[in-house]
């Protein structure tokens, strides 16, 4: 049923692409097509929106910057959310719009290719192994010693902030590109993280 309307609602709308910021919302509307493709008022108009959705960071990876960015001097670990490295095959984009931040060292994390163990709701009906894939993501982002992690998907930045030890900061990739253009060191002006927040 929301499938549907949010397909009634951007039908009437002259875009040429449909912009998420979620990669778990971005892949769940780009199977509409998929999971509509039985509905014969449907089919053909869900195969048409998925078409659109594209995720931010392949946007802005296909345009060049034109608000000038100013320096975030930091290492920053980009995770892959699954939802957006294995279900939309997005992996390059989000570290070239990192890199468009002079003084952003975006380093990869070791087993970039594991779950981080949240996997929707995985996290809570399987406790123990989303604990175990949480703790081995954490000691994977903690070999690279970085400032602060970031990563497409809330999803993943709560199940790395519950399992990520000491004063490393967590960031949607967009938080940062924002700031950088307003001229702001997000790093550098944030107190370490307090429990439960991020």
């Amino acid at each position: 049923m929301w499938a549907r309307r949010l397909i009634d609602v951007f039908e009437g709308a002259d875009v040429d692409d449909i912009v998420v910021n979620v990669a778990g919302g971005g892949s769940t509307i780009q199977e509409y097509g998929r999971l509509l493709r039985d509905d014969p008022k449907y089919a053909e108009r869900a195969a048409a929106f998925s078409a659109q959705v594209r995720d931010i960071s392949e946007v802005l990876a296909d345009l060049e910057p034109v608000a000038p960015r100013h320096p975030i001097e930091a290492r920053v670990a980009y995770h892959d959310a699954c939802h957006l490295g294995h279900s939309q095959r997005v992996r390059l984009q989000p570290r070239a719009v990192l890199r468009t931040i002079p003084g952003l060292e975006v380093t990869d994390i070791p087993e970039a290719d594991i779950c981080c163990g949240s996997a929707g709701i995985y996290n809570m009906v399987q406790p123990d192994a989303g604990a175990e894939l949480g703790r081995r993501k954490i000691a994977n982002v903690m070999s690279v010693a970085p400032d602060a992690v970031a990563t497409g998907n809330p999803g993943c930045l709560l199940q790395i902030q519950r399992y990520l030890p000491g004063p490393v900061l967590l960031f949607h990739p967009i938080q940062l590109i924002d700031a950088s253009i307003r001229g702001i060191d997000p790093i550098q002006a944030r107190e370490p993280r307090e429990p439960g927040r991020f």
